[in-house]
């Protein structure tokens, strides 16, 4: 009998960067949960920030039949990836298999999440603050990537999410950080974008750092922008935007204007 080829390739660098763009550059997704009733799945749009390690975050109201699901079941499931140009199929996308968690109006991470969300999704400010919208953490227990045809992976959490000890420092500072940048500071958001995205247009800035680099926005368009190497310390953030600016500049044939800061 002839042996089944295992189409599942080994993860590598290259796949877990993949996946990790997926989830950082997402503004939506189609969620799958369990309709309490019957058991039956159910299947809604949601709109999709991250929190600092990467879980997705997603804001619903509770008169949604998939608020309502997750809340007697939290098993659920996550699609992202925009199909582009041609045949949908043949561009990335990941599902991500996670558990729901509530995050309570109040606490310090319900906050934060809001701002990511709001910094993520603007127009969200008209509806957040209604009472029967909440934010929901999805923890990842395990992802599927396709990358294309012939480019399936199987991805623990740990593949997924950002690990460092500069994630709730960076937390702390990040708004401020983020209010410099995009108003001081968009000559140097511009270079990020057209050197290290490949982003063409004009109107960016940044809406989220972490550990492992910054999204950047510009309307309905949002880019991934990984550093050159994860900080171990919030401290090193301004170093390494000032570094990527020099070094952008350099390679775009910009000159040098202002340096580019973040408050300490």
């Amino acid at each position: 009998m002839e042996k089944t080829k295992d189409v599942i390739r080994p993860t590598d660098a290259d796949a877990i960067r993949l996946a990790k763009t997926l989830i950082r550059s997402a503004r939506y997704g189609s969620i799958a949960v369990l309709e309490p009733e019957t058991g039956a799945p159910l299947a809604s749009r949601v709109g999709v920030a991250t929190d600092t390690d990467g879980s997705p975050l997603i804001l619903i109201s509770m008169l949604s039949a998939h608020t309502r699901a997750i809340i007697a079941d939290p098993r659920c499931s996550l699609l992202l990836g925009e199909p582009g140009k041609g045949d949908p199929l043949a561009h990335p996308r990941i599902t991500l298999v996670c558990r729901a968690v509530r995050l309570e109006r109040g606490t310090p991470q319900q906050a934060r999440a809001e701002r990511r969300y709001l910094n993520r999704n603007p127009k969200a400010q008209l509806y957040v603050g209604l009472g029967d919208f909440s934010l929901f953490r999805l923890e990842i227990e395990r992802g599927s990537l396709n990358g294309g045809f012939g480019k399936a992976y199987n991805m623990t959490a740990a593949d997924l999410l950002t690990d460092s000890p500069a994630l709730d420092m960076l937390a702390d500072s990040e708004q401020s950080a983020l209010d410099h940048m995009n108003a001081d500071h968009l000559d140097a958001i511009s270079v990020y974008a057209r050197h290290f995205a490949n982003a063409s247009g004009e109107g960016w800035r940044v809406t989220g750092f972490d550990a492992e680099g910054m999204d950047i926005a510009s309307g309905d368009e949002i880019r991934r922008i990984f550093f050159p190497q994860p900080l171990s310390d919030a401290g090193e953030l301004r170093k390494i935007l000032v570094e990527m600016a020099k070094a952008g500049r350099a390679a775009l044939g910009v000159g040098l204007s202002q340096e580019t800061s973040v408050p300490p």
